[in-house]
């Protein structure tokens, strides 16, 4: 893909300190686009920007939890302020929360997974639609979903009833918004080495994580700047023609079949 294929473009990045987040806002960056990025953790966000900024200035860290309104709202809003515009969202920001069996699960772990991975992005979308009506120039939206949308691991229940009303939403929303010149898709991430995954595969478990590589064909894990290609690409006009889609990268891991 071509350098500066963002030239001028503002991004915002939610959940854009760590893992795919991060190496997206980095491509975003190395593009020519000028870039926000979000997230709940101060700490980590200012870490993830000192980073950054040594590939560009255009980068600013905004604390934000994507589950409430007002918080959107002026995450959006300060975008807009320091650059003028908004043109790409990628709405990244989501946790993996308790996974247990549905009779071992709480209300209150289910909730906490709806409100970040599935009202999380939709309130995005809303407050990032509303912006891109009001410039008038249309605008690309990125979500992160999962393979774990069309399929499940015992315990994923809340986690995987998110990501496949996520793909819903984005089908949706692509119908309603194409006429204002609003793309809209997904992607579904498979084993990426994320913090994220860390946290099912603590570092030195290698014993653990052989056989899980050996789940899907290509036999191995992904790296975050992977998936981040991928989005850049739904981001840019490369991909002008593309909406409403959730686009597997997973290395084939959601193919039915026998594996050896």
């Amino acid at each position: 893909m071509a350098q500066d294929i963002l030239k001028g473009k503002v991004a915002l990045v939610s959940g854009g300190a760590t893992g795919i987040g991060f190496a997206t806002a980095k491509l975003y960056l190395e593009n020519g686009a000028k870039v926000v990025i979000a997230g709940r953790r101060q700490e980590q966000g200012e870490t993830a920007l000192a980073t950054l900024r040594q590939i560009s200035p255009d980068i600013t860290f905004i604390q934000a939890d994507v589950s409430k309104a007002a918080d959107v709202k002026r995450l959006i809003s300060e975008t807009v302020r320091i650059h003028g515009s908004l043109d790409i969202a990628f709405n990244n920001a989501g946790i993996e929360g308790n996974f247990a069996p549905i009779d071992d699960m709480s209300e209150e772990d289910f909730d906490a997974i709806i409100d970040i991975n599935l009202k999380g992005i939709w309130l995005s979308c809303k407050h990032e639609i509303e912006q891109f009506r009001k410039q008038g120039s249309g605008g690309v939206i990125v979500n992160t979903s999962s393979w774990l949308s069309v399929g499940a691991f015992p315990g994923s229940g809340a986690y995987s009833a998110s990501k496949a009303a996520l793909d819903a939403l984005t089908r949706v929303l692509a119908v309603e918004t194409a006429s204002a010149n609003i793309r809209v898709n997904n992607v579904r991430p498979g084993y990426i080495q994320t913090p994220m995954f860390d946290r099912f595969f603590p570092a030195g478990d290698e014993a653990k994580k052989e056989p899980v590589k050996k789940q899907a064909p290509i036999g191995r894990f992904a790296a975050s700047a992977e998936i981040g290609e991928l989005v850049l690409w739904l981001s840019s006009p490369a991909s002008s023609f593309i909406t409403g889609e959730s686009i597997l990268a997973d290395g084939g891991l959601a193919i039915p079949g026998q594996r050896q």
